[in-house]
């Protein structure tokens, strides 16, 4: 049998062959949700962000991430810096940012980490995929829209109160819309609506709760490369030894690229070296309310 070398055995061979080239590999991830934009780069849906999972106690996890390109290729990686860990990017920016040269300033800035968050939403209207309806799904966003979030908790005036929008019972519904100007895809002219009771009975809430995706296991250490695998890399992607054991200014070349517009949601984190943010303190703020 294996010695046919019949027409119709190559035939076949040949269509197993082709059908295993074609099979792409998938690297979506379905937990999650992403809107989906026309050409016009406009797009509309709304969401509801949820608690925080059972035993986790944040309904929000941070996540650095670097996005760069260079002579070597992409750089598009999670940053240790996320875990407490040192990272190559973030060292060799910090040098760079330390020499007092402003065009090595302008690398670091330019590779700068970006920051974005994490949580659990359900999917309200979404015209686009109308399948995503009433469905729980994880979603990735960042600081332009957690500053609505804290907004809404910490409200300028007096006549308006504060709102935790990922009550489960009593949050608000998020009418997120994108849109493009000025080159850039921005969500600034998204809202939240009125709190609401959204679900009638607590059978409801249950079944939607255990639904919740873990947020803290999208931040575990094996969502990380290891430092020596992130450094080689980094020296491939900028040009330079892949067996340095240090990044100096010199050797550092500026990106061709960064990651901005192509993302689904802003990345607009803080710079490196070095910034933090007080972002925490919304709960505690709406604790004492």
């Amino acid at each position: 049998k294996k010695r046919s070398n019949s027409k119709k055995d190559v035939n076949q061979m040949m269509e197993k062959l082709n059908a295993a080239a074609g099979a792409k590999q998938s690297f979506v991830d379905d937990r999650y949700w992403k809107l989906e934009r026309d050409k016009s780069s406009n797009g509309y849906a709304i969401i509801r962000f949820l608690d925080s999972p059972e035993k986790e106690d944040f309904p929000f996890v941070k996540i650095y991430t670097h996005g760069f390109k260079g002579k070597g290729g992409w750089y598009i990686e999670n940053s240790l810096t996320t875990i407490g860990q040192q990272d190559p990017v973030s060292e060799a920016n910090s040098e760079l940012w330390n020499s007092g040269i402003d065009s090595n300033k302008q690398i670091a800035r330019d590779r700068k980490r970006r920051l974005q968050y994490i949580s659990n939403i359900y999917v309200v209207q979404d015209q686009a995929h109308p399948e995503n309806e009433g469905k729980v799904f994880l979603f990735k966003y960042g600081k332009s829209i957690f500053d609505m979030i804290q907004a809404a908790g910490e409200p300028q005036f007096e006549d308006e109160s504060p709102v935790n929008v990922f009550n489960l019972f009593n949050g608000a519904n998020f009418k997120l819309k994108a849109r493009k100007a000025d080159g850039f895809v921005k969500y600034d002219k998204s809202s939240f609506e009125e709190p609401s009771q959204w679900l009638k009975t607590e059978e409801e809430m249950e079944t939607l709760y255990n639904g919740f995706y873990s947020l803290e296991a999208e931040i575990a250490e094996d969502k990380f490369k290891s430092y020596e695998e992130l450094k080689k890399k980094f020296a491939r992607v900028i040009g330079a030894s892949t067996d340095t054991s240090a990044f100096t200014a010199e050797s550092v070349s500026a990106p061709t690229s960064t990651m901005t517009e192509s993302e689904d949601l802003p990345f607009d984190g803080d710079p490196d070296p070095g910034s933090t943010d007080d972002t925490m303190s919304y709960f505690s703020k709406l604790a004492e309310a």
